[in-house]
């Protein structure tokens, strides 16, 4: 377990499954995070079940520390050991915790977990241009925009750009210290 002010992460579990089924149900959730596909509940649990199989993701459920509600999960994929690196994903649950900084704490607790634990140097993520909020939020953090892929997403009528960002050992380390 990872324990910040307002959240901690623990690992996923089955028990998971309602609240990560939840976000499914949430079009504006499924928009910001590009999501076409809703799965049921034995597809998210059959999801769970091969992603603690593979060594190179470590996958976390995001809690409020007042109470253990579950209010979204993330994941750290494609560990690389030998270059140092890994992709990271993050998904609030519910609209309605969006925007009270719980996802940015939470990779704030990737990001201490990533370079100190997992000693990483490099951490990726991939965001749509229409997510404002959760560019402003990764970029608060210590992300920075890397690149562009232009128009790689058609999704309700109109194309998004993909936006690859990232955050250096380095520059956490920096950023640390201002906690």
């Amino acid at each position: 377990m990872i324990t910040g002010q307002s959240v901690f992460l623990r690992p996923i579990t089955e028990e998971d499954v309602d609240s990560i089924y939840e976000c499914f149900q949430d079009e504006e959730i499924m928009y910001m995070t590009g999501t076409r596909n809703i799965l049921t509940k034995d597809q998210i649990r059959e999801a769970l079940s091969r992603f603690s199989e593979d060594s190179t993701r470590c996958d976390f459920a995001i809690c409020l520390v007042e109470n253990s509600r579950v209010v979204g999960d993330l994941a750290i994929m494609e560990i690389d050991l030998d270059d140092k690196k890994a992709i990271f994903r993050i998904a609030l649950h519910r609209i309605e915790d969006c925007g009270k900084g719980y996802g940015a704490e939470a990779v704030q607790l990737v990001q201490q977990f990533s370079f100190e634990e997992l000693q990483l140097n490099r951490l990726e993520l991939q965001v749509y241009s229409h997510n404002i909020r959760g560019i402003k939020s990764y970029e608060k953090v210590g992300f920075k925009k890397e690149g562009t892929l232009r128009q790689s997403l058609y999704m309700n009528g109109k194309y998004s750009d993909e936006i690859i960002m990232s955050i250096l050992r380095d520059e956490y380390m920096e950023l640390k210290k201002s906690y």
